[in-house]
Parts: C-alpha cells; sequence; structure tokens
C-alpha cells in the first residue's frame, strides 16, 4: 500500500470565502501514483472547513449568506470565545457546521465524484495563511 501527503497553502485577502481546491487535490491524486485507494482532504486550522458540493457561485453566496445568519461575526462580544482577545468565535461555529474534512474514492486513478461534486475549502477567518492536506492512501 502506498502513502502519500502534500501540504496546499492558502491566504484569503478577505475574511471569508471558498476556493475550490479539486484540481490540486486530483493533482495529488496524479503524483502519489495511487489507482485504487482514497484521499483525505482537511483543513489543518480550527477556523477553515473542507467540504464537497457544486461550484455555483450563486450556492456560495447562500452558504456565505446562511452561515453569516447562523453565527454573525458582530458583535464580537456575543461569544464567550472572544474574550480571550480574539475576534473569530463565529469562525470556530461556522468550521463546525461546514465540516473539517472529506474522503473520496480513487478508482483508476481519479477522484470518483457523483455528478457536480467538486472539493471546496471554506475559509472563516482569512487573511493569513492556512494548510489544507491531502493525504492519499491505496494502491
Amino acid at each position: 500500500m502506498k502513502s502519500f501527503r502534500k501540504e496546499l497553502s492558502l491566504e484569503l485577502p478577505t475574511r471569508r470565502g471558498f476556493v475550490n481546491i479539486t484540481r490540486d487535490v486530483a493533482a495529488g491524486v496524479r503524483e502519489s501514483g495511487v489507482q485504487e485507494g482514497f484521499a483525505l482532504v482537511n483543513a489543518m486550522h480550527i477556523t477553515a472547513s473542507v467540504f464537497i458540493n457544486d461550484d455555483e457561485s450563486g450556492l456560495h453566496q447562500d452558504f456565505d449568506r446562511w452561515l453569516e445568519e447562523l453565527a454573525p461575526h458582530e458583535p464580537v462580544s456575543h461569544y464567550q470565545h472572544n474574550q480571550t482577545g480574539e475576534d473569530n468565535g463565529d469562525a470556530h461555529l461556522k468550521r463546525q457546521v461546514m465540516g473539517r474534512e472529506v474522503v473520496v474514492a480513487i478508482t483508476a486513478g481519479e477522484l470518483d465524484f457523483g455528478p457536480w461534486e467538486q472539493i471546496f475549502y471554506g475559509e472563516f477567518d482569512g487573511r493569513r495563511r492556512k494548510r489544507v492536506l491531502i493525504k492519499i492512501i491505496g494502491e
């Protein structure tokens, strides 16, 4: 069995945003040489997310609006976490809703998706460099 590890580095200029990382993960699969196995992709920061959904800008705007309604950034005094001097209590909650990681099957050397599925990085406390782990195992 092969094991392959790769990190992506992302730095969004905005507090919140979504980035399609499907091509980066597919490139990792090719680099790994794995033909049958699994790719685990996870955000290596507690205020960011990795998830699978459709690459449609209206949907991404809906996610952003919905998450901001669930856990609005302001007032920052609303969050006990922010009493530590931070202002990202909302980002921790948004990450909890959107999830930490995805696992995608690899079949015949390709990511084995359903229709319209793509992998996204979700940022909820941006403007600094963060990492995404791609871990591939298989044969």
